[in-house]
């Protein structure tokens, strides 16, 4: 019998969603060895209350989040958490920054907006409530890197966790560091494993895929001052993704 997938979309904007349906000479081949049972970007009916795998995008946001989760949890074997908003946070958890509360109150008037902000969370990643077993990071996902993990599920296989930060993978391609050129790049923590894409075209790294288990954040820091530039500067752009992660207080 063919494993039961489930794919559904917390607080995102289904970006990643969106990158598994271009994959359009893949698709066809996993349609192949699993039962897609629901699929919440390109399906019309609902979400079937028995499933073997759940793949989650977005990062949670209200109490109906938890209690689906919750439920997903219970009911599926194995969890995957794709994109950042999921893994991190992401973008979402930028909210974690501002009053929200006051926001709430400057557009619906104080006396409305507990009502309107009722059951409302501090944005956070999958993982503050339920256990993740497989991960995919990325903003949005790789396709190649999701397809690699989805067959270890699959497979019964354990994942590998990659701890090295992309400045490893930028010296396998002798790629010149931007910080020779004072640009801010989050390559000094970010975890590796996307081939150092973005850098390798040109473009510093966001950091979207996570800070890695062996980045050193007080080096970087160090880096980023002898590279004349502010520390703040480097916080900023670190906490677009990471935010939920404690980056900044």
């Amino acid at each position: 019998m063919a494993p039961r997938v489930v794919v559904l979309s917390l607080a995102s904007d289904f970006g990643c969603q969106v990158q598994l349906s271009n994959m359009t000479d893949q698709i066809l081949d996993v349609l192949g060895v699993i039962d897609l049972s629901y699929w919440q970007l390109a399906s019309s009916g609902h979400m079937p209350s028995e499933y073997d795998v759940a793949i989650i995008e977005g990062a949670v946001t209200t109490d109906e989040h938890v209690e689906l989760l919750r439920r997903v949890r219970d009911t599926a074997a194995v969890v995957m958490a794709i994109g950042a908003c999921a893994n991190t946070g992401g973008v979402p958890a930028l909210a974690n920054l501002v009053d929200s509360d006051a926001r709430y109150a400057t557009v619906y008037g104080s006396g409305d907006a507990a009502t309107v902000a009722r059951g409302r969370r501090s944005p956070a990643p999958i993982d503050s409530v339920i256990e993740v077993d497989y991960r995919v990071p990325g903003c949005p996902i790789d396709p190649p890197e999701f397809l690699r993990i989805l067959s270890h599920v699959l497979q019964g296989m354990k994942d590998r966790v990659i701890d090295q930060t992309m400045c490893a993978s930028c010296k396998i391609n002798e790629t010149v560091c931007f910080y020779e050129s004072g640009v801010l790049c989050m390559g000094l923590v970010t975890k590796a494993g996307c081939g150092a894409r973005c850098t390798s075209l040109g473009r510093p790294c966001t950091g979207c895929r996570g800070i890695s288990p062996d980045a050193n954040i007080d080096s970087a820091h160090t880096i980023v001052a002898g590279a004349g530039r502010a520390v703040s500067d480097f916080e900023d752009i670190l906490c677009i993704y990471n935010t939920a992660k404690g980056v900044r207080a």
